[in-house]
């Protein structure tokens, strides 16, 4: 009897809620439209449109931060040191995303306030036009992945679009330029992550080498060589070292 109780309860406040739910029903349900923009239906399509593009615009913008900013190559050597020193999730992901993010602000910096000079400031006082202020936002772009990207690497994009060849760097499309950016800047962080291996190399196979000496077999040398590869990286003040050569880099 006492199992059957929460079900006549729960029975009996169903039909207690009975004629409020029949009062509530026979009332209809008023009709509620919303609507974005004016009544002139000649702009109701442009603004859609411009809704869809920026929405677009936003979806991109990570790539766009990853292919035409100094992000990947600063990203990638800092994935570099953390797999060479062995250690793992340290420093963890957030923490180099955090750390790229913030050099390619600062590296960035300058292409950004001529940007804001030449394009944004003078479209927002009305003196270009949309269009325009985007062609002029993407010269200074152009004139950073230009000086970063090799020529074979940009003539490889201009042969296969059978494009004719640019008179300058400001002529260049940003399809051809983009790609060959970014193939540019994978090489250029491999060669940097290939001189950062060298010296932790060197002490893994002196300590396998000192390891394999003294019959040591079952004995994994990266547990040995993790705190020397930390104490070397520590004294040079490797995270500077680090951080000065992307900043050298960006300079040539």
């Amino acid at each position: 009897m006492i199992r059957k109780l929460p079900f006549v309860f729960v029975l009996l406040l169903g039909l207690s809620l009975l004629p409020a739910a029949g009062a509530f029903a026979a009332d209809p349900i008023p009709n509620i439209g919303i609507t974005i923009g004016g009544e002139d239906a000649t702009t109701g399509g442009s603004s859609t449109i411009s809704i869809i593009l920026l929405i677009t615009v936003l979806s991109l913008a990570p790539a766009i931060l990853v292919l035409m900013t100094s992000f990947t190559r600063i990203v990638i050597v800092l994935g570099f040191v953390r797999t060479s020193l062995a250690t793992q999730q340290m420093p963890p992901n957030q923490v180099l995303i955090g750390l790229a993010l913030f050099l390619t602000l600062f590296v960035m910096s300058p292409t950004i306030g001529e940007i804001n000079q030449v394009a944004l400031q003078p479209y927002l006082k009305g003196e270009l036009t949309q269009t325009q202020a985007l062609e002029q936002a993407a010269i200074p772009m152009k004139q950073f992945m230009g000086k970063q990207t090799r020529e074979k690497d940009l003539k490889l994009f201009l042969d296969y679009s059978n494009a004719p060849k640019p008179t300058g760097i400001e002529d260049t499309p940003l399809t051809v330029l983009i790609p060959a950016y970014a193939i540019s800047e994978l090489v250029t962080a491999f060669k940097m992550g290939f001189m950062i291996f060298i010296p932790f190399l060197v002490i893994d196979m002196i300590i396998s080498s000192t390891l394999m000496a003294m019959g040591m077999m079952m004995l994994p040398p990266v547990m040995i060589s993790l705190p020397f590869k930390i104490l070397l990286f520590v004294l040079v003040d490797g995270w500077y070292l680090v951080v000065k050569s992307l900043l050298l880099s960006f300079n040539t």
